[in-house]
């Protein structure tokens, strides 16, 4: 656990001593197909990181990010767009404090549910203890002008690490909530309760009220890898939660498991990758789904090639029909994010070459069976882990994008819009 620490807190913290000469990308031309990318600009201060990108009800994009800057205590922040009329407010400020912890890999989420309310979760440092930190929770009843309803997910009181959370609506007022959950790694609860894996990162979830009050922690694995992200989609059946496990063996592919009638069913993986590494790769799995259908796309080096892989549920993740290589080679990186919608899926990922990293964005058929088009989306002046993870969302009309760039030293946040 310590080696997640430090390489969450170096992904971070590295930022501001990277050079970057890039500005923002001009418009790209296509490949082939009938969709373009413009340049998207976002409120974020110079300094800011960690985005998170969402829709919400009424043609609504929510943006959420830390904005960091040097002298300055550490702030969480939020805007909202649409097409219509652009930013529809300053941007606002959610919670303050240097115990905010400012992270590339575990980031911030929003949500929005079907009553109005926004919610967010972020990562929260314990006082005195610079390995261990919370997940936190906060409701705003009125569009995010207030967040005067906070709570902590994890109920353990321990100096332990809990983070990398997912977010789904649960009916019209409420939220889910999973999250890596370290209370058992020094033995305790783990061993107490009769789990078999005593010592290891646990992936817990939960249901939280509109009033922030918590029903009963679900074990969902209870050895998973340490410090790769966790991601939901909401199916036809109910939440599907994807994350990579961790064998007794050391083996850590990608499991899924579906919360059906309120029980969280057994997780299967998703392909049998074999791969096995003793550090965690900072590098979770993403996932989007539409009725029954469900894609999941993530990254391994089994065999020894950096490869990114997608794979298609139409049951709704029962089972997965045989992985696409998305892309493979040296230049991949394990950052990549995926989304649905009528006509097509969406996959965004990070390529570094010796010219610099690229963000690529690709459309495939729904079936997967066919890639429809590939972008290049920008060049960034940012490199290795200073471009953290890139945010996808996509609507009708097509997909936005952000992510991390660095430009004169300092981070900034980037976004484009990808329309026909």
């Amino acid at each position: 656990m310590t080696t997640r620490t430090a390489l969450a807190f170096a992904l971070a913290f590295s930022l501001p001593l990277l050079a970057a000469c890039k500005r923002d990308a001009q418009p790209a031309k296509p490949a082939n197909g009938d969709y373009a990318v413009q340049t998207w600009a976002l409120p974020a201060e110079a300094g800011s990181v960690a985005p998170d990108l969402v829709t919400a009800p009424g043609g609504r994009v929510l943006l959420g990010w830390i904005n960091r800057r040097e002298g300055r205590r550490n702030a969480l922040q939020f805007a909202s767009y649409t097409d219509e009329t652009g930013w529809q407010s300053q941007p606002r400020t959610i919670a303050v404090g240097n115990a905010l912890v400012a992270s590339a890999a575990d980031t911030p989420h929003l949500l929005a549910t079907p009553d109005g309310a926004l919610w967010v979760q972020w990562p929260q440092a314990l006082p005195d203890d610079a390995d261990g930190y919370d997940v936190v929770l906060a409701r705003s009843r009125d569009g995010g002008v207030r967040w005067e309803q906070i709570t902590r997910v994890n109920n353990d009181g321990m100096e332990a690490e809990h983070g990398f959370a997912s977010l789904w609506p649960d009916g019209a007022d409420a939220l889910g909530i999973a999250w890596l959950d370290g209370r058992a790694q020094d033995g305790g609860e783990g061993e107490a309760q009769g789990h078999h894996a005593a010592g290891a990162m646990q992936l817990r979830a939960n249901r939280f009220d509109m009033d922030l009050q918590r029903g009963t922690d679900a074990v969902v694995d209870a050895r998973t890898c340490d410090c790769c992200q966790t991601a939901v989609a909401v199916t036809a059946r109910g939440p599907l939660l994807a994350y990579r496990d961790r064998g007794d063996d050391e083996t850590r592919d990608i499991a899924v498991s579906r919360l059906e009638n309120g029980v969280w069913r057994a997780p299967k993986t998703v392909h049998a990758d074999g791969w096995k590494t003793e550090a965690c790769p900072v590098a979770g799995p993403a996932l989007a789904a539409a009725g029954n259908a469900a894609v999941v796309l993530w990254y391994s080096e089994a065999g020894g090639t950096p490869t990114l892989r997608i794979a298609r549920s139409s049951d709704a993740g029962d089972s997965f029909a045989a992985p696409v290589t998305v892309d493979a080679g040296a230049q991949v990186l394990g950052r990549a994010a995926v989304a649905i919608d009528a006509r097509q899926v969406w996959v965004a990922w990070l390529r570094e070459r010796p010219q610099g990293q690229t963000l690529v964005l690709a459309r495939y058929a729904p079936d997967l069976s066919k890639k429809l088009q590939q972008l290049e989306v920008a060049a960034l002046g940012a490199r290795g882990l200073a471009s953290g993870y890139p945010k996808l969302a996509v609507d009708a009309g097509g997909a936005w994008l952000a992510w991390t760039d660095v430009v004169d030293g300092a981070a900034h946040l980037k976004g484009a819009r990808v329309t026909r």
